[in-house]
């Protein structure tokens, strides 16, 4: 079974993540956030991975701290569920729209961690949410993840969407990508013999 539990304490948060890599797409998830949770579950529901999520942080500073480490624990669940990637499809590309809305993402699962992040959002805030705080949670996943991900906003203009369809295009590629590829059953997808740095 491709499953993960993580626990993650610093004197700023308190995250546990469990996930199933093989799910339906169920979440729980509470990060003390709301439009934080509202994207995460999106995540897993369009990836069909299930999650639990729950995360205590310093949100009286501000949101940082709690949406990078859940990332963080994130990006480690995926990584040790997936194991040494074997029968896994690795390669995987999505567009999605959303209303005015159009966001590419592209993603291989390497075991070398990268991010490309060109999305501009025309206000700072989502309701009450850093927006900026999105790349700081891709790229906190992404790196933990051992994932080379690149997210692209082609255009839209409401700050909602945009964010949105950053996450449903992660996850939809995040389900192709791990999907084993029948012809490679029992076999790491690259012609090094192992994924990773």
């Amino acid at each position: 079974m491709r499953q993960a539990t993580i626990a993650r304490g610093t004197k700023e948060t308190t995250i546990s993540v469990s996930i199933n890599l093989d799910g339906t797409g169920k979440y729980d998830i509470k990060t003390g956030v709301g439009f934080f949770d509202h994207m995460l579950e999106q995540l897993s529901r369009h990836s069909l991975v299930d999650m639990t999520i729950r995360a205590d942080g310093d949100t009286h500073i501000d949101d940082h701290h709690t949406t990078e480490d859940v990332g963080i624990a994130l990006g480690q669940a995926f990584k040790e569920a997936l194991g040494d990637m074997s029968g896994i499809t690795r390669y995987a590309d999505t567009h999605l729209a959303m209303d005015e809305a159009l966001t590419r993402v592209a993603l291989d699962v390497s075991g070398r961690p990268f991010l490309v992040w060109q999305v501009d959002f025309p206000r700072d805030k989502v309701g009450t949410f850093d927006v900026e705080l999105f790349e700081e949670f891709f790229r906190a996943f992404a790196m933990n993840a051992g994932f080379t991900l690149h997210i692209a906003n082609l255009y839209g203009t409401n700050c909602h969407h945009i964010a949105e369809t950053c996450f449903k295009a992660v996850a939809r590629t995040v389900r192709t990508a791990i999907e084993p590829d029948p012809r490679q059953s029992g076999r790491v997808p690259t012609t090094k013999g192992q994924l990773g740095g």
